[in-house]
């Protein structure tokens, strides 16, 4: 792909999407079907730079990894215990890599070096890390204090089953703890301290854990007790279309008054971004709910209406929200996205920084972004995307709203979605 991509005004035809595998479920599933104590085969997983990341971490450590046919692939698991116990891992910009691989080695203990993209080493794992050396981690920091890289040494068990845990800043670091502890053979308590944000994510954590044979009690997500229990795979896994990613998609259904289906994700899903369809009713979208889709439209005469979100529940899916503030008339407001700052960028202030550049009036809080959109939009905007995914997916909706626009970058979509644009375009009539 090229280093800019424009998209000029266009209007759309009623069209269906298989959407990509989710790369929160992704990445989980890999994780745990590498460690359980019998073979698993994945269904639909998603191919980007977050899952390579994860592969290539997981031959590392010496898992079986066998591609198949039809997309499939067949992970050998090793039991609890990698078998290589010296690795020097780049897992890139993927925090679902990066946290929940980090925890299960600090629990395994070993000789590792875990590394990334510089980003990755501007967001905060220290949280996570403090957690773990309270069991008994020997977890090093080979650059700033509280940030990646890592180096993980051996553990010692010094007894303690009981963790406490901040919530408030990344759910990974919940999610990490929750999918490494039962590695230990122990039972062990998980203490939330402050308020627990994206906690559907946490659902997701737990949903899988369960499919793999593992029970985790969950009082309220202020605290969670794991049993002394191994993971099991099941025989085959089916990885669920990526509800963020379906989220352009079903914005561009209500921007544009025409039927757009995502196929992969439908009404039993177990992400939490799939509410954002929910939230697309709210301000003026028809919404169709099937087992294995998801279709939204807009009546014809019906406004996109402003609207002031608590988007906690769907931190991601959000961003897309941001955009669709353009077309609504009104001031909106997307409030307690505080997780939003450590991301792959500042994603507050990058999306204040964009909206601005369309003619928007954009105010910035520490968790809250109010966005006024203009009477007209500013034609022509480049947009700069921060080797952000999401912020080049996001703003490729402003070509649904009469004006051209340019996207810089726009193969950072690799990271969840490589084909993105390619399927973007194919909406056109």
């Amino acid at each position: 792909m090229t280093d800019s991509i424009r998209l000029e005004p266009r209007r759309l035809k009623p069209s269906s999407i298989a959407l990509p595998g989710s790369k929160s479920i992704s990445n989980r599933t890999l994780l745990l079907a590498a460690l359980s104590d019998n073979g698993c085969t994945i269904r639909s997983l998603l191919q980007s730079d977050d899952t390579d990341r994860m592969l290539d971490a997981l031959t590392a450590l010496g898992v079986g990894i066998e591609p198949l046919s039809d997309g499939l692939i067949r992970i050998r698991g090793c039991g609890g215990r990698f078998p290589q116990r010296e690795a020097d891992l780049f897992l890139g910009n993927a925090g679902t890599a990066f946290r929940p691989l980090a925890a299960a080695l600090a629990v395994l203990g070993g000789d590792y070096r875990l590394h990334g993209v510089a980003r990755m080493h501007e967001r905060p794992i220290g949280d996570l890390v403090d957690a773990l050396r309270i069991i008994g981690a020997d977890i090093r920091y080979t650059g700033n204090e509280n940030y990646p890289p890592l180096h993980i040494g051996k553990r010692q068990d010094n007894g303690i089953h009981s963790v406490p845990v901040k919530g408030n800043v990344s759910s990974q670091f919940l999610t990490a703890l929750l999918m490494a502890l039962p590695l230990t053979g122990e039972v062990f308590e998980i203490q939330v301290e402050g308020e627990l944000i994206s906690k559907p994510y946490i659902d997701i954590t737990l949903n899988l854990m369960r499919r793999f044979g593992v029970n985790v009690e969950n009082d309220g997500y202020r605290r969670f007790r794991l049993p002394a229990a191994r993971y099991i795979a099941p025989e085959t896994v089916h990885v669920e279309g990526d509800a963020s990613s379906a989220s352009y998609f079903l914005a561009a259904g209500l921007l544009s008054a025409v039927p757009i289906r995502v196929t992969g994700l439908g009404k039993n899903a177990i992400q939490g971004d799939a509410a954002f369809a929910r939230e697309l009713e709210k301000i003026g979208a028809a919404v169709t709910w099937g087992d294995d889709f998801i279709e939204v439209s807009r009546a014809e005469g019906q406004a996109v209406l402003p609207f002031d979100l608590d988007a906690n529940h769907i931190p991601d899916a959000a961003m897309t929200l941001a955009v669709v503030a353009l077309a609504a008339g009104a001031p909106c407001t997307l409030r307690n996205i505080g997780s939003w700052r450590v991301k792959e960028t500042d994603r507050i202030a990058a999306m204040a920084a964009e909206l601005r550049k369309v003619g928007a009036t954009v105010r910035e809080e520490a968790e809250a972004i109010h966005i006024t959109p203009p009477a007209r939009l500013t034609p022509n905007a480049v947009i700069d995307t921060y080797d952000d995914h999401r912020m080049a997916m996001c703003f490729s909706l402003v070509a649904l709203l009469g004006v051209p626009v340019t996207i810089n970058d726009p193969q950072c979509t690799r990271k969840t979605f490589p084909d993105y644009f390619a399927v973007f375009e194919s909406l056109t009539a």
